[in-house]
């Protein structure tokens, strides 16, 4: 018969077979195997206490700590909803989030404690906790309430819960995504399953030290935690990305596994050369990468620097992992994102929905058998994604060559028409990014009444440099781009606005950019 006492089946094999082995460590101290599942199981039972049951959402606003993956494990053990949320939003963002959500509950952690309490209030019908051994803001802490909880007052039978991750809202509200990754009430031998194929085709491991760095509420970052945690890897957490200190810890606690973004390695490949030259990195065995395309230069010497250990991908919140490509592969085929992983098809299409051939660009979208996705409370986006049941699209434009690897050239709403000639901005990012005095780019299109639009480029200098005038950059990007790529309009910013997992915040750039200021 069940038990309350039982160990959260996700993790029951580790916990009988290595109970005292370290499963998950932040700056506070480290959690064995057996340690985990009780802490679970605690925060299962006062999950119920609080009137959260199988169906009901609950929000986590919390840093980069074990609270979050242990509060995480406890929802996925109970039929719940977990809605991780970006601690960066401000009350009304979060309450809207919520309220969108159905929320009953919202855990959050001292930093975040006023921000969450404004936002529950705001919300009318979320109950609120912070973690840690103090109130605060009114809301009642976590760990006296999980002290006080009797075990067995945890519900008997366990039940599989899902995520919903809203993404960025960097255009506009965030849309929460049911990628169907985990489906309440579905059997615990489609989680073993999805474990399989994590390791199988992702390269997931089962054993080693896997680091956390980037916000574990970025769908990436947190299934490239949370799918090692699973499978028997020790998870080690810090609360944020600090280059050297990044290096530091990989050799110190022996790291195997972490997920970067493009953004993270050229703040590396900028640390003073002493510092790089200290960093072993002998354990390191992948360096799985995302999140927006890279500079192949950048690529190229984070590869000469650490070895053929990174694993690029081209995923999104929606839909999961579509291709991998290993450094190797990689070298021979520089700038793909690789080939697709079963049971996954790229088609590349034009706007009437025709399928092209190698080297014709246009909207990449993916077809796959079986698990699907949606947008919580926007049935109409959910459709727009779709062009078919089983493909749809995360909204990119690219090309396949011969051999079916992927290129990707920007996304389909921020392609450039210039006097009828599509222009993508990501090439030139790209090539303004090898100026040694640019620490960011981004181009975007401005009106014209000319040419419709024109290509513009807002530009954020490095620390200390000498800004260059705008001609020194013009001369730059002709001598690796055609004329018509070229920026025609420039204007520089103290920093360009960017998610923690360096995801553009397009609105905030918008307000920043939004007169006509613009020097030619």
């Amino acid at each position: 018969m069940p038990s309350p006492h039982d160990p959260p089946a996700l993790l029951a094999a580790r916990i009988t077979a290595t109970p005292d082995a370290p499963a998950l460590a932040d700056e506070s101290g480290v959690l064995t195997w057996a340690h985990l599942g009780e802490r679970v199981n605690r925060w299962r039972a006062l999950l119920a206490s609080t009137g959260v049951s199988s169906g009901d959402a609950v929000a986590l606003m919390l840093g980069n700590r074990r609270e979050a993956l242990e509060a995480l494990l406890a929802c996925l053990h109970a039929g719940i909803t977990v809605v991780p949320v970006n601690w960066h939003l401000t009350a009304p963002e979060v309450a809207y989030l919520l309220t969108d959500a159905d929320t009953r509950l919202l855990v959050v952690d001292p930093p975040r404690a006023e921000v969450g309490a404004k936002a529950a209030a705001d919300a009318g019908t979320v109950t609120a906790l912070v973690t840690g051994d103090e109130v605060a803001y009114g809301l009642a802490a976590v760990e006296p309430l999980l002290a006080a909880i009797d075990p067995s007052a945890a519900p008997t039978e366990q039940e599989c819960g899902q995520l919903m991750i809203y993404t960025s809202g960097t255009t506009g509200r965030p849309k929460g995504v049911l990628n169907g990754l985990f489906v309440t009430g579905a059997p615990w031998a489609r989680a073993t399953r999805l474990l399989e194929y994590a390791t199988g085709t992702l390269g997931v491991p089962t054993d080693g030290r896997v680091l956390l760095v980037g916000p574990w509420y970025h769908s990436a970052q947190l299934f490239f935690a949370l799918l090692p945690l699973l499978n028997g890897a020790t998870l080690v957490v810090r609360e944020r990305f600090d280059p050297a200190g990044m290096l530091s810890t990989m050799d110190a606690e022996r790291i195997t596994e972490c997920h970067l973004v493009p953004t993270q390695f050229v703040r590396l490949l900028r640390l003073d050369p002493a510092v790089r030259a200290g960093f072993s990195g002998a354990s390191l065995r992948r360096i799985w990468h995302g999140g927006g395309p890279c500079p192949p230069d950048v690529k190229r010497r984070m590869i000469e620097w650490w070895g053929p250990v990174l694993v690029e991908y081209y995923a999104a919140t929606e839909g999961g992992v579509v291709t991998l490509i290993d450094s190797a592969d990689w070298l021979t085929h520089p700038g793909s994102v690789g080939r697709a992983v079963p049971p996954n098809r790229i088609l590349v299409v034009d706007d009437d929905g025709r399928e092209l051939g190698p080297y014709q660009p246009g909207r990449i979208f993916i077809r796959r058998p079986g698990r699907g996705f949606r947008y919580h409370n926007a049935a109409e986006k959910t459709r727009a994604a779709h062009l078919a049941p089983g493909v749809f699209t995360y909204g990119e434009m690219g090309h396949l060559d011969d051999d079916g690897y992927l290129y990707l050239t920007g996304r389909a709403q921020n392609m450039i028409v210039s006097g009828g000639v599509n222009v993508y901005p990501a090439e030139i990012e790209q090539v303004l990014l090898q100026h040694p005095d640019v620490r960011d780019a981004v181009v975007l299109g401005v009106p014209d009444e000319e040419y419709g639009e024109r290509v513009a480029a807002v530009v954020e200098w490095e620390p200390g440099g000498r800004q260059r005038p705008w001609s020194a950059l013009d001369a730059h990007c002709r001598q690796h781009l055609a004329g018509f790529k070229v920026p025609r309009c420039w204007r520089s910013v103290d920093a360009i606005p960017r998610e923690p997992t360096g995801k553009l915040r397009l609105d905030q750039l918008r307000t920043l950019c939004g007169d006509d200021r613009w020097e030619r």
